[in-house]
C-alpha cells in the first residue's frame, strides 16, 4: 500500500464529513475496514479522533448488531440511550460526546462480502426518513475510497 491512495481517501472522507455536517449536522463519522477472518473492525478515519481516533479496533462478538451488520450486512438504525446501550460497550462515551442516534451502513464489496462499516452518530434522538437515505447515500461515495485503501 501506498501513502497516496490513504492520503486520496481520507480527502474523500472529508469532503464526505462536510457534505453530512451541512446536510445532517453536529454528529461524529467514522469510517472501519471489517476483517471478517478475526470479526474485527479497524477505524480507518475518524471526524472526532481525540476520541474515537484512527487505527482504533474493536473484535466483534456474536451479538445481534453483528449478525445483523456485518454476516448479513443489513443498516443498524439505534435511537435513543437504550438503544444505543442496547448494541454498544462504549455508550457512555457516546453520550457524553451528546450523541443520541446511530446508523451503521454495511459497505459491501462486489460479491457481496462486508469490507467496512460507515458509523454516523447525531445529536437527535431520532433521524427523519430523509437523513436515514442522506446517510445511505454518504455511504456509497465512502466505498470506493475504502477499497483503494483495504488491499
Amino acid at each position: 500500500m501506498t501513502a497516496q491512495p490513504a492520503q486520496s481517501a481520507a480527502a474523500t472522507f472529508a469532503a464526505i464529513d462536510a457534505e453530512r455536517r451541512r446536510l445532517i449536522g453536529d454528529g461524529l463519522l467514522t469510517i472501519s475496514r471489517y476483517d471478517s477472518a478475526r470479526s474485527r473492525l479497524t477505524r480507518i478515519w475518524s471526524s472526532n479522533p481525540d476520541a474515537y481516533p484512527v487505527g482504533g479496533s474493536k473484535d466483534k462478538a456474536d451479538t445481534p448488531w453483528t449478525r445483523q451488520v456485518l454476516q448479513r450486512g443489513e443498516m443498524f438504525i439505534g435511537e435513543g440511550a437504550a438503544a444505543l446501550a442496547a448494541a454498544f460497550d462504549d455508550h457512555a462515551r457516546i453520550a457524553a460526546l451528546g450523541l443520541n442516534c446511530i446508523v451503521n451502513v454495511p459497505l459491501l464489496s462486489d460479491a457481496g462480502e462486508v469490507v467496512g462499516t460507515f458509523n454516523l452518530l447525531g445529536t437527535a434522538g431520532v433521524l427523519t426518513p430523509e437523513q436515514i437515505s442522506t446517510v445511505r447515500s454518504l455511504a456509497r461515495k465512502a466505498l470506493p475510497a475504502l477499497l483503494s485503501i483495504a488491499a
